[in-house]
């Protein structure tokens, strides 16, 4: 069996694919992360393909795994805030509104490459303007400066496709990507948001 490696050092990342029994090494890319392009599932995919590239090449035999997650609001890209300052405009902007999450996932092994991309409708609840003080220190490593899987921020009020998604790493279609590769990913044993569809 191929080793499998997760371009990536997101806390998130790593704790839903060992949820799932997966057995991986991690190995953060350091691949440069800017980009030309302006849709936000072209962003997605070409830096997801990127990260995976860029650990696959000392790694031939191994399935890599590579991706990246952007917050999209009435069309501007929003990553992770630069400060405290910009993750309360950051809040302040996505207040009570929709968002969409887009995420980019790659698979590179031994010369072959799949990409593919998710993208999530996020409804942000009404926050307080204290709140929003409150929580601008909070997720300065997270695109959009909020964590949806974090139990006593609730920022999150709806959430239409996957879950995990909007967590950083969809994994309904890893899973049917990693088939691919002849590697089993168990999402069974994940728990979710009652907010999302159920997995499949």
């Amino acid at each position: 069996m191929r080793a499998i490696i997760l371009a990536s050092g997101s806390p998130r990342r790593i704790e839903l694919l060992k949820k799932c029994g997966l057995k991986f090494k991690i190995i953060p890319s350091g691949a440069c992360e800017e980009t030309l392009k302006r849709m936000p599932s072209a962003i997605v995919r070409e830096l997801a393909l990127r990260k995976a590239d860029f650990v696959a090449k000392n790694n031939p035999q191994a399935v890599v795994i590579g991706a990246d997650t952007i917050v999209v609001l009435k069309g501007e890209i929003i990553g992770k805030p630069k400060h405290a300052k910009d993750a309360a405009r950051i809040l302040a902007n996505l207040n009570g509104s929709y968002h969409r999450v887009y995420s980019g996932v790659a698979l590179v092994c031994a010369g072959k490459k799949t990409v593919e991309y998710a993208v999530s409708r996020v409804k942000m609840r009404r926050l307080s303007a204290g709140e929003i003080a409150d929580f601008s220190h909070k997720h300065l490593d997270k695109a959009g400066a909020y964590a949806v899987q974090e139990k006593g921020d609730a920022f999150v009020e709806k959430i239409e496709g996957d879950y995990f998604n909007v967590v950083g790493l969809p994994m309904k279609l890893l899973k049917r990507m990693l088939k691919k590769y002849s590697v089993n990913l168990d999402i069974r044993r994940l728990s979710q948001s009652p907010a999302d569809a159920p997995l499949s």
